[in-house]
C-alpha cells in the first residue's frame, strides 16, 4: 500500500493531537537544527545545505511517508558517500546524483520493493554503520581538538598519520569547548531525555566562545553568514556521460537511503506499537530526495534518533514532522545570522557523540555472539568501509550475505532486530 499515512491519520485529527503535534514538532526541530549544520559540514558541503535538506526533505517525507512519526532529513549515514562524491565530482555532481536516486526510489516504491529489505543481511547493515561511525568520528578530530591542517587526507589510512604530525598545534581552549559541550549532550540526555539537549549543549559551548573571547573557529569565521531564505529550485545539468558516471554513487544515496528509513519506521513500529507502509515510504523519500536536489540540498532519509525524539516528545501524526520543518524554516528566515556563532569543536562534539551512537556499542556483545559467518560479514563489511569505499563494502557484503543464506539453504527470513540509535 503506497498511501501516504497522513491521510489516515487525519480523518480523525483534534485540538489535542494538534498540540502534542506542535511541541514535539518544535523540540525535534532544535535537535535537526545542529545536527544538519554539522552534518553538512562534515559532507564537505556549506552548512547552509543542511538546512534546506532539513526543511524541504523533511517536509515532504512527513507529509508522503508511510509513517506516523517519521522524521526526515540530511544524517550521519550520508556523510561518507556525500564527501566522496563532491570530493570525485563536485557538488553539481552530488545534486545530480540525489536527484537519480530519488528517482530510483520512486520506482522502488511504484513496484512495491520496500519488503525487499528483509533480503540485506543485517551484519552488512551493522558493519556498514559501525565503519560509517569510525569515518565520522576521525573526520572530527581535527576541529574538536583544534589542529591546524592545510590539508587533511580523505582517506582513512592516511588521516591519521596526517593528524598526528601536526599534534603540536593542538588548542587547549578548543579541546576545552569540545568536553563542555560533548559532558554536556551525555549529561542532559541521560537526566532529561525528552529535552531538547543538542541545542542547549552547543549553545552553552558556543555562548563560552563568545563571552570569553576564545581563540576559537565558529560557523561564521570559517563559512561566513548563513542565507536568511531558501534558493530558488532549478533542474540540475544532465548529460548521458555525467548520468552513467554518477551511476554507482546514485545507488549507493538510493539504497542508504531506503535501508536508513525503512530501519527507522521499523524502530518507530517498535515505540508505538504501530505498523509503516514500506511502499510510501520508499515513494516519500524518492519525492523528497528529488526535491532536495532540485534546491541543491543533501540527500535525505528518515533519521532514527529524531524521529525517536519526536516520538518521546509526544508526536502522534505526520503533522509533528511537517512542523519540524516549518519550524527550522522560520529560524532560517528569522535567526539566521546567530547562527554564525556557533563553535566548530562544539558542533565536532555533537557529531562525534552521534557516530558513536550510530554504532551501537550496547549490542557488540549479542555481535560476538553470534554466528561466525555473521562476525566474518561484519567484520568484512566494517573494514572495507573504512579502507576502501562504501560502495564497495555494500556490494561485497550483501553478495556474500546472500550467498550465506543461499549455502544454508533456508527460507529467507528477516534479520532485522531494529536498533536503538
Amino acid at each position: 500500500m503506497r498511501q501516504p499515512k497522513i491521510i489516515t491519520t487525519l480523518q480523525s485529527y483534534s485540538w489535542s493531537l494538534f498540540l502534542s503535534d506542535l511541541l514535539a514538532g518544535a523540540t525535534v526541530a532544535m535537535v535537526a537544527l545542529p545536527l544538519s549544520l554539522a552534518i553538512a559540514i562534515a559532507s564537505g558541503a556549506d552548512p547552509a545545505k543542511g538546512i534546506v535538506t532539513a526543511i524541504v526533505a523533511g517536509f515532504l517525507i512527513s507529509l508522503l511517508g508511510g509513517s506516523r512519526v517519521q522524521i526526515g532529513g540530511p544524517t550521519g549515514a550520508f556523510i561518507v558517500v556525500v564527501f566522496g562524491v563532491i570530493a570525485e565530482h563536485g557538488y553539481d555532481g552530488l545534486v545530480l546524483a540525489t536527484f537519480m536516486a530519488g528517482l530510483m526510489l520512486l520506482v522502488a516504491g511504484y513496484f512495491r520493493a520496500g519488503n525487499l529489505i528483509a533480503f540485506v543481511p543485517e551484519a552488512v547493515v551493522n558493519g556498514f554503520t559501525i565503519g560509517i561511525g569510525v569515518i565520522i568520528a576521525t573526520s572530527q578530530l581535527k576541529d574538536f581538538l583544534g589542529l591546524t591542517a592545510a590539508n587533511v587526507p580523505a582517506d582513512f589510512l592516511e588521516k591519521i598519520p596526517a593528524l598526528w604530525e601536526v599534534r603540536d598545534s593542538l588548542s587547549l581552549p578548543t579541546v576545552a569547548i569540545a568536553l563542555v559541550t560533548l559532558v554536556l549532550i551525555v549529561t542532559l540526555r541521560r537526566l532529561a531525555p525528552r529535552f531538547p539537549g543538542l541545542i542547549v549543549a552547543v549553545g552553552v559551548g558556543s555562548a563560552l566562545v563568545v563571552y570569553l573571547n576564545l581563540p576559537v573557529d565558529t560557523l561564521g569565521s570559517r563559512f561566513g553568514e548563513l542565507p536568511s531564505q531558501l534558493p530558488w529550485p532549478q533542474l540540475p545539468d544532465f548529460s548521458v556521460a555525467r548520468i552513467i558516471e554518477l551511476l554507482p554513487s546514485a545507488f549507493v544515496i538510493a539504497f542508504l537511503a531506503a535501508v536508513e528509513s525503512l530501519l527507522s519506521a521499523m524502530v518507530a513500529d517498535k515505540m508505538i506499537e504501530g505498523h509503516h507502509r514500506p511502499n510510501a515510504e520508499l515513494s516519500a523519500q524518492g519525492a523528497a530526495n528529488v526535491a532536495s536536489a532540485l534546491f541543491t540540498g543533501l540527500p535525505a532519509t528518515g533519521a532514527i534518533a529524531r524521529t525517536a525524539t519526536n516520538i518521546k516528545a509526544g508526536g502522534k501524526t505526520p503533522v509533528a514532522g511537517i512542523v519540524h520543518a516549518v519550524v527550522i524554516l522560520l529560524v532560517m528566515l528569522l535567526a539566521a545570522p546567530l547562527a554564525g556563532y556557533l563553535a566548530m569543536p562544539a558542533l565536532a562534539a555533537l557529531l562525534i557523540v552521534t557516530a558513536w551512537n550510530m554504532t551501537e556499542p550496547h549490542k557488540w556483545g549479542s555481535y560476538i555472539r553470534g554466528r561466525k559467518s555473521d562476525i566474518f560479514l561484519l567484520l568484512l563489511t566494517l573494514v572495507l568501509t573504512v579502507i576502501v569505499d562504501l560502495t564497495v563494502a555494500i556490494g561485497v557484503g550483501v553478495s556474500i550475505g546472500i550467498a550465506l543464506r543461499l549455502s544454508r539453504r533456508k527460507s529467507v527470513k528477516s534479520d532485522w532486530s531494529p536498533p536503538e540509535r
